[in-house]
């Protein structure tokens, strides 16, 4: 018999639904050594004391520039940087909706080492609204890996560890978590969160989950108005690294009809391997923009 899926999803927020700009970016614009950064930012005797709770964020970004001015950046310098580094992120659009299509199978609660800043960044980033609930380490007054910070939050949550998955993109929290009994996975790319997602049940069964070729899964049609657009979005898609990319004219028009034509781009297979269909979202907004639609092939 086959296990039943989990009934929640405990997941990480950085680094699997939220990302960054590369830190150098801002490293530049100040003209500080690459790395200097995180390396302050992040010492465990600046670091720890927020993730606890003992300090506020205002309190880790002042002591961050601390260190810095320490390791000889000046202070202006050290301020103005520290302030453009502390940038609430992006969404992971696609993991985003892999989140949305396990919630409606399960519960979804966000588990994250953060600071007190963390619900300013979950409303601005519009992910409040996404997740059933938020259980954050500096409330805990743990953080993971530390096995307190999953046994507190599965105590918060009132769930058990054999019916829950924890997914990070970090080894060390998921090797913690496994320890206790939970269901883990490592997904440090989206293609990985999709595939552990699929395998443990959170996924509609569309043959997006666990192989790598396209099968029967159906391929999608990309239906533009303009040729030349057509063959320009072809050989973007194809250059990063879907297939087959081949663009037909729509043999459905009127042969004498070549002003109403439409141009028909196929794809079958994305660029992590997985069927085309698995990305239909990404591939119906390439398609607006372009005046465009798409629909899958029979």
């Amino acid at each position: 018999m086959a296990e039943p899926h989990p009934t929640l999803l405990l997941l990480d927020l950085d680094g699997v639904l939220r990302g960054f700009e590369p830190d150098h970016v801002i490293e530049g614009v100040h003209r500080l050594p690459r790395g200097v950064l995180a390396a302050a930012a992040f010492r465990p005797e600046v670091i720890r004391p927020a993730l606890l709770g003992e300090v506020d964020d205002a309190a880790w970004r002042e002591a961050i520039v601390r260190r810095l001015v320490t390791d000889g950046v000046p202070v202006d310098a050290a301020q103005a940087a520290v302030t453009a580094w502390r940038r609430t992120g992006f969404v992971v659009s696609e993991a985003l909706e892999l989140v949305r299509a396990a919630r409606k199978r399960c519960r979804v609660t966000l588990l994250t080492n953060a600071t007190s800043s963390l619900g300013t960044d979950l409303r601005l980033l519009g992910l409040d609204k996404e997740v059933d609930a938020v259980v954050a380490s500096y409330r805990l007054g743990a953080a993971k890996p530390d096995p307190e910070a999953f046994r507190r939050a599965l105590r918060v949550l009132q769930h058990s560890p054999g019916r829950t998955l924890y997914v990070d993109d970090e080894e060390r929290n998921v090797t913690a978590a496994a320890a206790l009994g939970l269901r883990t996975a490592h997904v440090p790319t989206t293609a990985a969160l999709r595939e552990a997602l699929a395998a443990h049940g959170l996924l509609d069964g569309q043959g997006c989950g666990g192989s790598s070729g396209t099968g029967s899964a159906p391929g999608i049609y990309l239906v533009l108005p303009d040729r030349d657009e057509a063959e320009q979005l072809a050989e973007e898609l194809a250059t990063d690294g879907w297939s087959p990319c081949a663009v037909h004219r729509d043999m459905l028009a009127g042969e004498d009809d070549a002003e109403d034509v439409d141009w028909v781009i196929v794809v079958e297979t994305a660029p992590d391997g997985l069927p085309a269909a698995c990305w239909q979202d990404t591939l119906d907004r390439l398609a607006e923009r372009r005046d465009g639609f798409t629909c899958q092939a029979d």
